[in-house]
């Protein structure tokens, strides 16, 4: 019975891997595969809820309710990085919109507070303005929480970002990197696994150790383990 069981769960999982290539919009592109998906491509047990990519004009997207559509640079499925590059070329206003809470999504690097002020007069040389946020009546900085604002100034939002403004960092991408976390899939791809779906309904994941002698996959180990972890 267990042989059954065992091997039964192979040919799902073969199934569900065959069901499931990899995908990508440009011969460029980054790689996508569970737990993102590209909606319309795949099927949608292929990726997991908040992990829709779309592929447009040759170019990976992801679409964020609270602030729109930005560009896949890349994905590292080791490190759980998806590096963003914000189309509207303003990364500012992304970290100044974007809401994670209400994604997958965190952000990769280390967060500080800082509060965004919008000034109807330029404030001090030493005070970099946001260039991409302001104009003529409005100049938009990002401080410190515990700057004293003048009373040319309102503050708009004081939130966690992974950095400042600077005129020297390019206002496109540096800092847009997520990160996520799935149960069962904790540095699973840095071990030499895979996450996989433990059901097509893609209710639970799971990470087959891939054990190696010598070069040589020890496949009977592995589904051992995949198998034990399910019935968990």
């Amino acid at each position: 019975m267990f042989y059954i069981l065992f091997f039964s769960m192979f040919l799902t999982i073969k199934a569900l891997e065959s069901d499931c290539p990899t995908v990508k919009c440009s011969h460029d592109g980054p790689d996508i595969r569970f737990p993102f998906r590209v909606a319309g491509r795949q099927p949608q047990h292929c990726g997991q809820p908040g992990f829709d990519l779309v592929c447009k004009e040759n170019t990976t997207m992801i679409d964020f309710p609270s602030y729109g559509p930005l560009v896949v640079k890349s994905i590292s499925y080791e490190f759980r990085k998806l590096s963003l590059l914000d189309p509207k070329n303003c990364v500012h206003e992304v970290f100044l919109n974007l809401n994670p809470s209400g994604t997958p999504f965190q952000y990769y690097y280390l967060l500080k507070n800082f509060t965004y002020l919008n000034c109807s007069t330029r404030l001090s040389p030493s005070l970099n303005e946001v260039s991409c946020l302001s104009d003529s009546r409005n100049h938009v900085y990002t401080v410190e929480s515990s700057f004293h604002m003048p009373f040319s100034c309102r503050q708009l939002k004081t939130i966690p970002i992974p950095f400042s403004y600077s005129p020297y960092l390019a206002d496109n991408s540096f800092g847009l990197g997520l990160t996520w976390s799935l149960p069962g899939c904790e540095d699973c791809e840095s071990r030499g696994g895979s996450c996989v779906f433990q059901s097509k309904e893609g209710l639970k994941t799971g990470c087959p150790s891939i054990a190696q002698d010598k070069g040589k996959v020890n496949t009977f180990r592995d589904l051992y383990i995949f198998f034990r972890s399910s019935l968990t």
